[in-house]
């Protein structure tokens, strides 16, 4: 399984937004895009998930083009967007429930190990934000697609929060045979969770660099702290600027 985006355009009335994008998602890969505020990155998923048709470009999957077509990717949104009048066990099937197949008892076992077992019957609103991006994790998860788009999932969280999602996604994600597309804004998340970090300019967004991320599997937090860690830290924000 491969995502293939060549050539990618897109403008809103005179402005251009993206540029000639072109990079491959391959099947079972972690993909991180940064780039400054406004540079486009959320333009970028709503082109990929045919919501918005590109001007120039195209985009395949497996050999087949997809351009401007919905329903081949599962997506996660900065807010988890769960529905206030299901439980927790309803929004993480709703995924799969829409496709057809919902898979409850596959749900209870992740929500077991994402430690919401004995919250299967509470609603978001007894949730606290991290319980939350689980949950809506879960249903992107469940979902068909193969490809999962996050969009800075983790982005309202606290540090402590956030560094344990981190770690709570990549050995959920790992079990699984997903490959993801990530934005972020956080260059350390960029290079903790991923294969490979695309670095975009602005106005209009074009890709000023891909980084292959020579970190090996499994990782824990202590790459953090490592100099080799800091040092693509700072080859990437020298990148940004």
């Amino acid at each position: 399984m491969s995502l293939v985006i060549e050539e990618l355009s897109k403008s809103f009335g005179d402005r251009l937004i993206l540029s000639n994008l072109s990079f491959t998602l391959k099947r079972g890969e972690f993909v991180s895009i940064i780039g400054p505020s406004g540079s486009g990155k959320s333009t970028l998923f709503h082109v990929i998930g045919g919501l918005l048709v590109p001007e120039e470009g195209h985009i395949t999957l497996n050999g087949t083009k997809i351009t401007g077509e919905r329903g081949h990717m599962s997506y996660m949104p900065q807010q988890p967007s769960l529905f206030p009048w299901r439980t927790v066990l309803q929004n993480a099937t709703l995924g799969s429930e829409l496709s057809g197949a919902p898979n409850e008892e596959l749900a209870k076992q992740l929500l077991q190990k994402a430690n919401l077992g004995d919250m299967l019957k509470a609603y978001p609103h007894q949730l606290s934000g991290g319980m939350k991006q689980r949950v809506a994790f879960i249903r992107a998860l469940l979902s068909p697609q193969s490809i999962m788009c996050l969009d800075e999932p983790f982005s309202a969280l606290d540090s402590f929060t956030k560094k344990d999602m981190q770690r709570w996604l990549l050995e959920t994600w790992e079990q699984y045979d997903k490959s993801i597309l990530f934005i972020t804004h956080d260059i350390e998340e960029a290079l903790f969770l991923s294969d490979k970090i695309i670095i975009l300019s602005t106005n209009p967004a074009t890709i000023k660099e891909i980084v292959e991320v020579p970190f090996s599997r499994p990782r824990s937090n202590q790459l953090y702290l490592s100099e080799e860690f800091l040092q693509w830290k700072k080859k990437i924000v020298e990148n940004l600027l």
